[in-house]
């Protein structure tokens, strides 16, 4: 789509009858309207339901095969990416370059507006080529209202060289089309301040990112029952989170629970097994190497189980 071309009838730019005296109403009218509206972001991904399930398991199959995932999007929706992909290593232990977001204007473009940048259409595919993007990998393209030039080209160029694109925007496939094998649309409606899609768009798209990144992992096994037992254990927090992890799991002390860390070099999902299996380290490491670095299935393979609750 053209920068110049009207976007008004885009269900993101419309206005929102129940804010038409947004500036007349008291304080606390306002914020009972703003918590009344925000229900709609979470019906939106609701009812986005099976395409995020179909990208979740498009996007896990990308990096079980060493591909990796890309979230791709200008201004607000670029941010989002940023930040969800930024806080994959310390939550699942993951790579760095595993998950990564790609934001129009790069890091600069997180602290001071630069959304004109969103207008280039070359300006997408660059970003990606400059990143090395491939045709093993996995990009999310993210446009609120589904016509960024910047997010169509990357779009675009996924889809020529044989990588997986999913696109994600909170408006009709019918009103803006996008270039993509996989198609999310968050339909959380009219802003209650007209175009303003950092609102109710920002959070349906914040939390339809959360499911995405948080069910992939799932699959790559870095999550077992609801514990993060991949989980980077690099402050205090998350140490204290560990040893909880492994008392509730393995039903171990916190002396021993630390023991057990630093013999497995902080990793938490190689202690737990060493505690369930008395394995030694060596031998924990290469039975979970075999099982592709699921503690499930390590502990199959062990015969062994964990005594906590699970």
């Amino acid at each position: 789509m053209s920068p110049n071309l009207d976007r008004g009838h885009l269900l993101t730019e419309q206005a929102n009858p129940a804010s038409h005296e947004l500036d007349l109403l008291s304080t606390t009218d306002l914020v009972n309207l703003f918590c009344e509206e925000d229900y709609r972001p979470q019906q939106a991904v609701a009812a986005a339901s099976s395409a995020l399930a179909q990208a979740i398991d498009a996007i896990a199959a990308r990096l079980q095969a060493g591909g990796r995932l890309f979230y791709l999007g200008a201004g607000t929706s670029g941010r989002l990416g940023v930040l969800d992909a930024a806080e994959c290593p310390p939550t699942f232990c993951s790579a760095p370059e595993l998950v990564q977001g790609v934001l129009a204007g790069g890091a600069p473009a997180l602290l001071r507006s630069s959304e004109g940048l969103e207008d280039s259409f070359a300006g997408g595919r660059e970003d990606l080529v400059s990143r090395d993007f491939t045709g093993a990998d996995a990009l999310v393209g993210i446009a609120a209202g589904g016509t960024t030039p910047y997010v169509h080209g990357a779009l675009s160029h996924a889809l020529e060289i044989g990588a997986e694109a999913i696109a994600m925007a909170c408006v009709p496939a019918e009103q803006a089309p996008m270039p993509c094998s996989i198609d999310i649309r968050l339909l959380s409606g009219p802003e209650l301040l007209t175009g303003s899609t950092r609102l109710k768009a920002g959070t349906a798209t914040k939390m339809a990112l959360n499911i995405l990144s948080t069910g992939v992992m799932v699959r790559l096994g870095k999550v077992f029952g609801n514990r993060m037992v991949d989980v980077s254990v690099s402050n205090a927090k998350l140490e204290d989170r560990a040893l909880r992890i492994l008392g509730d799991l393995a039903g171990v002390g916190r002396d021993e629970g630390a023991s057990l860390l630093a013999a497995s070099g902080g990793s938490v999902k190689l202690a737990l097994l060493m505690a369930a299996s008395d394995l030694s380290v060596e031998a924990a490491r290469k039975q979970l190497n075999q099982s592709g670095g699921n503690l499930r299935l390590a502990l199959e393979n062990s015969a062994a189980q964990l005594k906590g609750p699970q």
